[in-house]
């Protein structure tokens, strides 16, 4: 009985004391104002209780505490008017202050009303002192769950806060994207030596390749990039915006030291994470203003002093018609030698194998019913697993398979992202159909610590690395799906997803 009536005046006490602090103030309150007024209605009926102590009821102490809140009640409409007096206000803007505290009288005086229903029953019983601990038991509950409500609203600004304050700490870079832009295709744009479609072709574009901005006429550009310069369509190119370039390439932070600690925050009294070796390449999610920059590692996210590390920006770039021919025939020229390896040791290995080949036969329609097939007939083993050596594996199968420009297709044909995609796919990750877009995917490795499934990226190329010093990838309509070494050209970077 007490409890349920205490909760209830805890209630009304609280209702009182909002409609006090609003009295004082037109503006709405937060929830640590009203535990505040909360509080000092606890003190009022504390103080009415406590010149009550000679009442031999509840019924009595009620009144004393009624009699109390009407006088505290008095007071704050007599000082809400003089500060009306003060002020100037006329009586338009007062009455709702007025209209407040005589609000804030009923209610509190409800609350003591309340209290002199324990009365009941217990007449000759000197529970003053009882039910007041009950009121201040339930007005503390409920304050502490406005606390709670004020201290989450203030994590919820806090969070804002945080993210306002880490846009504002990030560095400016200093470049003037005016005079750059990006590709917007999603293959391959033609760079012509006159600003016209009918003029001779002097190299390409790829998608997202960056470019510096020469001049402009007539809806052309005139651009260069990498070593290739001319006019481009302004239909299929983006100027000046400086979000798009950036995503069009990756920030990378190469350390410069022997041995740089990789903290939890930006702070030398920071926890280290990981520790990475000279040369490694980071990726850079952000370089704040205090001079640390904040990269993606392995072994997750973290921070780095700027002064350990050097920064700069990996774009793909544009190519001459003579740089792309000289890239294909020097990627077929390797991949020839890596075919002509291939086969010498299988003739080795063949008269060994041919002994076993009735039996291995005898098996394969067993086996077939758990593997899928091609419009060839050739037999392929499902995705298992979650390492890069079980990826390994399962791209290997497809050595021997066409090239098709812009294809995704394991066993009928596609290009080298598209390989590199549609294995992924099969263990379930999302990887885009560019090579240049790989390069931020996963995780930086360097060549010390490749390992088998880890993705190589080169300029205008990508492949699997498979153990052994080799790659596989999709190279060329000459040689499709095949092996080459993984050092058969310069390599951007190396990421790995399954760590």
């Amino acid at each position: 009985m007490h409890r349920r009536v205490a909760t209830r005046a805890a209630a009304c006490i609280m209702a009182a004391a909002l409609t006090f602090s609003m009295a004082g103030q037109v503006a709405p309150v937060s929830a640590a104002d009203t535990t505040v007024a909360a509080t000092g209605v606890t003190g009022i009926l504390a103080e009415a209780v406590s010149n009550a102590s000679t009442s031999q009821t509840t019924a009595g102490a009620s009144q004393t505490i009624a009699g109390a809140v009407a006088s505290a009640t008095e007071d704050a409409a007599s000082t809400q008017a003089e500060s009306a007096d003060a002020t100037g206000s006329d009586v338009q803007e007062t009455a709702p202050s007025t209209d407040a505290a005589v609000a804030a009288a009923s209610a509190v005086t409800e609350a003591a009303d309340a209290v002199g229903e324990t009365a009941e029953g217990v007449e000759t019983e000197t529970a003053t002192g009882g039910v007041a601990a009950q009121i201040a038991a339930a007005v503390a509950e409920v304050s502490e769950e406005a606390e709670a409500a004020a201290e989450a609203e203030e994590a919820e600004e806090a969070d804002a806060a945080e993210e306002t304050e880490e846009a504002e700490e990030t560095e400016e870079s200093g470049t003037d994207y005016s005079k750059m832009g990006v590709a917007t295709v999603s293959d391959t744009m033609n760079v012509r030596k006159k600003a016209s479609t009918d003029s001779k072709i002097v190299g390409y574009l790829y998608s997202d390749s960056v470019f510096t901005v020469v001049d402009q006429k007539d809806g052309w550009y005139k651009i260069k990039s990498g070593n290739v310069e001319g006019w481009v369509s302004a239909d299929y190119v983006s100027v000046g915006d400086e979000e798009a370039i950036n995503d069009a390439g990756t920030q990378i932070a190469t350390v410069n030291t022997e041995t740089l600690r990789v903290r939890s925050s930006a702070s030398e009294d920071a926890d280290v994470v990981t520790l990475v070796a000279e040369g490694d390449e980071l990726t850079v999610k952000r370089v704040k203003k205090n001079g640390w920059v904040k990269v993606k590692t392995s072994e997750g996210t973290g921070f780095v002093s700027g002064d350990y590390v050097s920064l700069s920006y990996d774009y793909e770039t544009g190519e001459t018609v003579e740089e792309v021919e000289q890239r294909i025939a020097e990627e077929e020229a390797a991949a020839a030698a890596e075919a002509e390896a291939a086969a010498a040791a299988s003739s080795s290995s063949s008269s060994s194998s041919s002994s076993s080949s009735s039996s291995s036969s005898s098996s394969s329609s067993s086996s077939s019913s758990s593997s899928s097939s091609s419009s060839s007939g050739k037999t392929y083993s499902a995705a298992s697993g979650k390492s890069g050596s079980a990826v390994a594996a399962y791209a290997a199968q497809f050595v021997g398979n066409p090239y098709q420009w812009g294809g995704t297709s394991l066993t009928n044909g596609c290009d080298c992202s598209g390989f590199v995609m549609s294995v992924y796919a099969a263990f379930g990750v999302s990887l885009p159909h560019s090579s240049s877009s790989m390069r931020s995917v996963g995780t930086s490795v360097s060549k010390s610590d490749i390992q088998p499934g880890d993705i190589v990226c080169y300029n205008h190329h990508v492949g699997i690395y498979v153990g052994g010093g080799s790659i596989i990838s999709a190279l060329g309509e000459s040689y499709g799906i095949c092996y080459s070494s993984y050092t058969y050209k310069s390599i951007i970077t190396i990421r790995r997803i399954f760590n």
